[in-house]
């Protein structure tokens, strides 16, 4: 039995979002995804939201059936 895994190639917050630095933030997501690392990507609120901000991804981690993203902002075109 293989491990189910998403590839997703943009950051969805839904506002679940949490800062732990001055532009560094961790996300919680259901599931095991897999993100690029160390290219920037678009953050989002939604999937059809406009995009926020710009990120790099530091780290992913997996378990408990949960993706533990870690993420620094690079540039910012929202501040909603």
């Amino acid at each position: 039995m293989g491990m189910p895994f998403e590839l997703n190639t943009l950051i969805v917050t839904k506002g679940n979002e949490k800062r732990q630095e001055e532009n560094l933030f961790t996300l919680e997501k259901s599931g095991y995804r897999l993100y690029p690392i160390d290219i920037p990507v678009e953050v989002r609120h939604s999937l059809k939201s406009e995009k926020r901000a710009n990120a790099v991804i530091k780290k992913v981690e997996w378990a408990n059936e949960k993706t533990l993203l870690t993420y620094q902002l690079i540039s910012l075109h929202s501040i909603n």
